[in-house]
């Protein structure tokens, strides 16, 4: 440790924080980190896509919706972290903005799935060009560890909630 000069060893040691080499060993420090970059992305996600009047939730409901073919409600208040009163709100805007459709599931009569409208595949379309230069930041930033930081991610997710995960990641039915 490199000391100051005009300060004793003691004053020194005193004013440097327990966690000053970056880890406090039980993670504090990695979820801080953690939180500060999921606030930086979305708040440069948010921006890019105020800019073409949409939001962060209606660009990964789309998204979500796109990749799927369509999903019940509980599955896409789960994938973009709303509750059910407020993500009603939000499907009813976009279904009567024609982005989303509200369609009978066919296996089962009593549940609604919630499918990409024409209109909403070119809005998602020009969503995901605004919002690609900072998921291209993202990439790059990572290069090839961008892998293999999502599948740790995965898997802490998976340790944590795995029902949630699960719930996601069944195929559309």
């Amino acid at each position: 440790m490199r000391i100051p000069a005009g300060t004793s060893d003691l004053a020194t040691i005193d004013a440097v924080p327990a966690n000053a080499g970056g880890s406090t060993g039980d993670g504090e420090e990695s979820l801080r980190l953690l939180s500060l970059v999921e606030r930086t992305l979305t708040a440069r996600l948010e921006e890019a896509l105020r800019g073409v009047g949409s939001s962060l939730d209606q660009w990964r409901i789309l998204r979500l919706l796109a990749e799927r073919g369509g999903a019940p409600m509980n599955v896409v208040a789960d994938h973009v972290l709303l509750l059910a009163p407020k993500l009603s709100k939000l499907v009813d805007r976009m279904v009567s903005a024609n982005l989303v459709l509200r369609r009978r599931d066919v296996e089962d009569r009593r549940r609604v799935l919630i499918v990409v409208s024409a209109r909403g595949r070119r809005a998602l379309a020009e969503w995901d060009e605004v919002t690609a230069d900072v998921r291209g930041q993202f990439r790059d930033l990572l290069g090839a560890d961008a892998e293999q930081f999502e599948a740790l991610l995965r898997r802490l997710q998976d340790g944590l909630d795995p029902a949630a995960v699960e719930a996601l990641e069944q195929p559309a039915g």
